[in-house]
């Protein structure tokens, strides 16, 4: 068993479906199941019972993941104590953030840490904002520049490095969505709207829907703010997002916001990791460049 076989193996025992854990370990689903195979054959036991509807651990296969977790724990811990030998720090960081975020925060920080850890290797993925704190909590990845959530997992370390102001957002073009948006009063019930799927967003934008009792008309659900404004752009309708994302967009000037009484909370940007993992030599130093004071 190899360490990419053993992150496999707990992601499917944590996730108990093929497909997700071959979407989110970017890993084809033959090849999972050959992982999977393999480690069966070598235990000379299943690890999962699974038949069309469902996934499911065995006893060897629960009493495997508890060994798995406690082998991977050990590996890094050995990493670490190999780091600690060394005089220059290095290894591999596993990094996700948004497509906007790579490119509007990352750059500053990455530019701190190359100058004091210039052997280390990045490993970025960028994805939809919401998912990143399950990442981070599956072990998938190793730090996120993420929205502090609603409510943050216990066994995960958050510090803030920006306030991002959000919007709602329509299109700036002749529509129906801006048709309705200039009756008075604007009859809310009947506009087209984007909702994220989940995360932080969703949340505010329910808030704002519960607070006006509107019952939206949902017309899209959509993972990735990047991709609400290039909907909202072609005139699909109006959706919440960040404003740094709209200024960051190549279809910025295809959006405007709307002039509301409501204030939305801005969004809590920060670095977010395991705590069990703050005194791990490399992802210390990430930790303190990335929430350093300018």
């Amino acid at each position: 068993m190899d360490t990419r076989s053993a992150q496999l193996f707990l992601h499917l025992a944590s996730s108990l479906n093929f497909s997700k854990t071959s979407e989110q370990m970017y890993v084809s689903p033959p090849t999972l199941t050959r992982v999977i195979q393999r480690l069966e054959a070598e235990l000379a036991t299943e690890l999962f019972f699974r038949d069309k509807r469902s996934v499911k651990l065995t006893a060897a296969g629960l009493r495997f993941q508890q060994f798995v977790r406690l082998w991977l724990d050990e590996w890094h811990q050995l990493q670490v104590d190999l780091q600690l030998a060394s005089a220059e720090l290095t290894g591999e960081i596993r990094l996700f953030c948004t497509v906007t975020a790579s490119y509007s925060h990352l750059p500053t920080i990455l530019d701190r840490f190359r100058l004091i850890c210039p052997k280390a290797e990045l490993k970025l993925t960028t994805g939809d904002a919401a998912s990143a704190i399950e990442k981070v909590r599956l072990g998938e990845v190793d730090i996120a520049l993420a929205a502090h959530p609603l409510q943050l997992p216990t066994n995960l370390a958050f510090r803030s490095i920006a306030s991002l102001p959000v919007q709602l957002i329509a299109p700036n073009i002749p529509c129906k969505v801006n048709d309705l948006l200039q009756q008075t009063p604007v009859p809310w019930q009947k506009i087209p709207m984007i909702l994220p799927e989940h995360g932080p967003a969703r949340s505010r934008f329910d808030n704002w829907l519960q607070q006006m009792a509107v019952v939206p008309q949902v017309v899209a659900k959509v993972d990735g703010h990047e991709a609400m404004v290039s909907m909202v752009a072609l005139g699909t309708g109006i959706a919440l997002v960040a404003d740094a994302v709209v200024v960051n967009s190549p279809v910025k000037d295809r959006v405007r916001n709307i002039e509301l009484d409501y204030r939305f909370e801005p969004f809590d940007l920060g670095v977010c990791m395991l705590n069990k993992r703050l005194h791990e030599p490399l992802i210390q130093a990430f930790w303190q460049v990335a929430t350093a004071k300018n």
